[in-house]
């Protein structure tokens, strides 16, 4: 059911890879994804090279299947990260938020593969001629950190898709059968799916967290910090302090001096969700309850499959 080469290179069943989340994808989620068939991820973005140990024995312990590690370049603790994920042999290493460059053959001298995620087409064959395995590439309607460009998940895919030879994993908007079938119909081998998985039983997350995303309708996340790097996030009183003063003209020193240090947990771990950053996407709106993230990966291959069947009779008409 919907295997395409994604499924062969990373030795999954369903084309389907859960984000790497700060604060939210730790072992618990990272093997249930696994488990049902997908790619879970563990998030290093959040942990310490102790931390990220640690989480990788604990899935190990849950699963048998591959599973992958996320490791933003941009933190000064990568090379230790990367480090660590080599030494306890992931099946995967997703980089983001840099030139792979840095780390691709090391990667691959490990015999571990290499995912780059990119916000533009232009960056994933940047990704493509760092000699990556594969590219995810993340339209602006995704939670969490999105690229300057600001390009929609619909228009970025087919674009990708023209510009490398690798298989394009879409990532942006995506949780139910219907994006998964849109995402093969632009060209993509596969997804990532983010927030429809920090709104699963096994994702890490204070129940005020998982709360206030469930409480949120279409209009109900925000982009802020356009002039030091685009968040989407759930609207709260913090945005409401940011979006202020970036109409005043803050520069990117004064909004970082504004905004400080572990907004994101404060809100994802300690469950402050007005003083908090609640990384989100705009797709939160669609998503009514928390489910297991076996039951999500069901119900979006079984959705797709009716799907398929429902716009082959319209084919015929």
């Amino acid at each position: 059911m919907f295997r395409t080469e994604l499924c062969d290179l990373l030795g999954i069943e369903y084309p389907i890879i859960q984000g790497g989340m700060v604060w939210v994808s730790y072992n618990e989620l990272c093997a249930a994804v696994s488990e049902a068939g997908g790619l879970g991820m563990l998030s290093a973005g959040s942990m310490t090279a102790d931390e990220l140990r640690e989480q990788i024995k604990l899935v190990k312990a849950k699963t048998k299947k591959p599973f992958g590690v996320n490791v933003p370049i941009m933190r000064p603790e990568s090379e230790s990260l990367v480090k660590v994920a080599i030494e306890e042999r992931v099946n995967v290493i997703s980089t983001s938020a840099g030139n792979p460059m840095r780390y691709t053959q090391r990667i691959h001298d490990a015999g571990i593969k290499v995912i780059q995620v990119s916000p533009s087409a232009t960056l994933a064959a940047k990704a493509a001629e760092a000699k990556v395995d594969a590219v995810v590439v993340e339209g602006f309607e995704a939670g969490g950190h999105d690229g300057f460009e600001e390009i929609t998940t619909m228009a970025l895919v087919p674009q990708a898709v023209a510009r490398v030879k690798i298989p394009v994993v879409a990532a942006g908007g995506i949780a139910d059968g219907r994006g998964f079938l849109a995402a093969l119909a632009l060209g993509a081998r596969g997804v990532q799916i983010g927030t429809r998985f920090a709104l699963t039983h096994e994702a890490q997350g204070h129940p005020n967290f998982k709360k206030a995303m469930l409480g949120v309708d279409d209009t109900g996340t925000v982009i802020t910090g356009r002039v030091m790097g685009p968040t989407r996030c759930v609207k709260n009183k913090l945005t409401e302090t940011i979006l202020a003063a970036e109409r005043k003209g803050a520069t990117a020193e004064e909004l970082f001096k504004l905004i400080g240090m572990g907004r994101s947990r404060r809100a994802t771990i300690e469950g402050d969700v007005e003083e908090g950053t609640i990384y989100c996407g705009q797709i939160a709106g669609f998503i009514q309850e928390l489910k297991s993230a076996r039951e999500v990966i069901t119900e979006i291959m079984e959705g797709a499959a009716t799907l398929v069947k429902d716009l082959g009779s319209l084919a015929t008409r």
